[in-house]
């Protein structure tokens, strides 16, 4: 089967084409075939035609995808738009499964598996996208928006993975167990996403939406005006 995943969560983002195969117990099914790097600006132009060249560069057509994975978030209002829309439009055509799959499980996945873990992802503005997972339970906690401060003093002591230098090196001063990782890109989206996909765990085109945690700036000034 061939999955394809999209990330077009960041500044830059990427499209990963993947063929998954019988394998015997404790292989990986999944190999990556290619992937093709986006740049940040101009995913709206890009991504289409991107896809398109990579599936007839290995002879493939649309009809030959099985299930798509996306990042869903959060991340970039305008870039996740654009990655949902395209994988929204093929799936329904299609008719195949969707796994959405969050940037802050990816990158809480990145890190130590196993118990309580929390990833962190820079929001900007003194923010941070911070994520909750129970592993042992193979759960979400929570997902939320929270100031810098407040992460600190809620996780001093605990398992924190980010792929943010700076903030890591923060929070190991302040006594949090922090893991600098490298930053998931669409290779991780579609691991994520293929076990997401063997374990039931898929959406409908209707039903796959952004989690972007925080809300635009055009909701927060029209709430204001």
């Amino acid at each position: 089967m061939i999955l394809l995943a999209i990330d077009t969560s960041g500044k830059d983002g990427g499209i990963t084409l993947a063929r998954v195969e019988d394998s015997a117990r404790g292989s990986d099914p999944l190999a990556v075939v290619e992937t093709n790097a986006l740049e940040g600006g101009t995913f709206s132009a890009q991504l289409v035609p991107q896809i398109a060249g990579l599936l007839a560069k290995h002879g493939l057509s649309k009809n030959d995808i099985g299930a798509f994975a996306v990042a869903s978030g959060p991340g970039s209002f305008t870039g996740l738009r654009v990655g949902l829309a395209a994988v929204k439009a093929l799936a329904e055509i299609l008719e195949k499964p969707i796994a959405a799959v969050s940037r802050l499980e990816a990158v809480a996945r990145a890190g130590s598996s196993g118990g309580r873990v929390f990833a962190a992802l820079d929001a900007g503005r003194g923010e941070l996208y911070v994520g909750e997972y129970d592993f042992d339970q193979s759960r979400l906690v929570d997902e939320r928006l929270q100031s810098q401060a407040e992460f600190l003093a809620e996780t001093r002591g605990a398992k924190v993975v980010t792929p943010e230098r700076a903030l890591a090196e923060t929070w190991r001063a302040g006594g949090a167990e922090a893991e600098e990782v490298a930053r998931p890109g669409s290779e991780t989206i579609a691991r994520i996403g293929w076990r997401k996909i063997q374990s039931g765990e898929t959406i409908s085109p209707e039903e796959l939406d952004a989690n972007y945690i925080r809300r635009s700036d055009a909701e927060i000034f029209a709430k204001r005006s």
